[in-house]
């Protein structure tokens, strides 16, 4: 029975990866056939595979809800390049790796990265590389570090990595609601609604929601920053995750919140890939940009290759990636 359940993933799993190899060749336009079905195609990781660079998988083991390390990419064995990203553009890494490797075919299948948080990347060097999810413990010492141009410039005060600090695209915010909009969210200050359930990213560990913040002041003063973040987050009404970029869209298509505060580029890939995931526009006076950044990790393992990633998100095959998700190249202003 195993064996014919595992058969049948693996086949949804192929049309998956085929459908959203399409979607993503196309700027994001196409959506991929099935993702919008009630069953596991709702639960990370969306990409069923797609994200993973190692050549031989082995035994098969995903099974959604319970056994699954969604943030976590790639063959530990001996990679040649690690990559800490923040997981902010976890949905583009698969196709920035794939034309890396086109151009540095030396690095087929031996890259490793993970996508989560960057507070919680950076905890992770200071604690030489090692990481627990569940029942597993493994040390990783990463190559680059990529975060928000704040937080890349924090680590190199500390002296976890070493400069040049590279910026290479910019992103802006959005609120992400269910399709249809059922909460009838407008703007910011409609997220202070006291009967409204929205998630929002822990400010502690993710850098998004110290932009949101900024935004929530310029929209309503600290009154609604506090209503939102205080007052509602007492209340139970506002959810504080710790992986914005999986648990918000899941927690709307699971119909727990009404919406909550994500990058753009986000919502454009959950609505790229069929899930009945729409947004509200931010407007600019609101709005807060991010920045993007990277450097290279003090004691990396493989500081060349770091290097030739560093020039690769900034080339414009690397920039054209980002650009079907919204995300625009950085300009030194």
């Amino acid at each position: 029975m195993l064996v014919k359940l595992t058969q049948r993933r693996r086949f949804r799993s192929a049309m998956m990866i085929a459908a959203l190899g399409a979607a993503a060749l196309t700027g994001g336009a196409a959506s991929a056939a099935g993702t919008n079905l009630p069953g596991d195609e709702i639960y990370p990781p969306w990409q069923n595979g797609a994200n993973n660079d190692a050549v031989h998988r082995g035994v098969e083991f995903t099974i959604p809800k319970i056994d699954v390390l969604a943030d976590f990419h790639g063959d530990l064995t001996d990679p040649k390049l690690v990559l800490f990203v923040g997981g902010n553009y976890f949905f583009a890494m698969a196709w920035l790796v794939k034309e890396f490797e086109v151009e540095h075919p030396e690095y087929k299948g031996r890259i490793y990265w993970e996508t989560i948080p960057p507070g919680l990347l950076a905890e992770q060097i200071r604690q030489g590389g090692k990481v627990t999810s569940g029942n597993m413990t493994w040390t990783i010492k990463p190559d680059v570090f990529l975060a928000g141009l704040a937080g890349v410039n924090r680590v190199l005060k500390e002296g976890l990595v070493v400069a040049p600090v590279v910026p290479y695209v910019t992103n802006n915010l959005t609120i992400m609601v269910p399709k249809g909009n059922p909460g009838h969210i407008t703007s910011l200050a409609d997220l202070a609604k006291p009967e409204l359930r929205i998630a929002m990213p822990n400010p502690k560990f993710e850098g998004i929601g110290r932009q949101i913040q900024k935004s929530l002041k310029k929209a309503g003063g600290e009154a609604l920053n506090t209503a939102v973040y205080e007052t509602k987050v007492a209340s139970g009404a506002t959810t504080m995750t710790h992986v914005h970029h999986r648990q918000t869209p899941l927690f709307l298509l699971e119909g727990r919140v009404q919406g909550g505060v994500t990058w753009q580029s986000e919502a454009k890939f959950q609505e790229s890939i069929g899930h009945p995931i729409s947004h509200v526009d931010i407007p600019a006076k609101d709005n807060t940009t991010a920045i993007y950044a990277g450097a290279i990790v003090k004691g990396a393992a493989h500081p060349e290759a770091g290097k030739a990633w560093l020039d690769f998100i900034r080339s414009p095959k690397g920039l054209e990636i980002f650009e079907r998700y919204g995300f625009k190249p950085y300009k030194k202003s």
